[in-house]
């Protein structure tokens, strides 16, 4: 499974249906095109609770890092490589404080579009 899948899958349970990774980003067709989503997920209570499950102080709505930890997946670089080329990045993957910013954004930017309810303060 990708790593974009299992962060729906984390988030909207393992019957989410998923805009192929890569989809829009890199030019191929989502799955249903102008389709509503089959579902809406409050995103934000689901995170604040696996956020407090790790006992450590996890910024989700800022960094995809922390996002990944609190969802217990690999948030290490080759992982977060691995996202970004999922997702279409086309910048420096060596530079990683733009890639992981642009990662944030794509994340949550997906998670918007496959029915997730997100806090107003994210920018996507």
């Amino acid at each position: 499974m990708s790593i974009f899948g299992t962060i729906m899958n984390a988030i909207f349970g393992s019957k989410a249906s998923a805009t192929p990774a890569g989809g829009a980003a890199s030019g191929g067709a989502a799955a249903a095109p102008g389709a509503a989503p089959a579902q809406t997920v409050d995103v934000a209570p689901i995170l604040d609770k696996a956020v407090a499950a790790k006992g450590e102080k996890l910024d989700w709505k800022h960094s995809i890092v922390d996002l990944m930890k609190a969802l217990d997946i690999d948030s290490s670089l080759n992982a977060r490589k691995q996202l970004a080329k999922e997702l279409g990045y086309t910048g420096d993957t060596n530079d990683s404080a733009s890639m992981n910013i642009w990662l944030h954004k794509q994340v949550m930017t997906k998670l918007a579009a496959n029915g997730g309810k997100l806090p107003p303060e994210i920018k996507h």
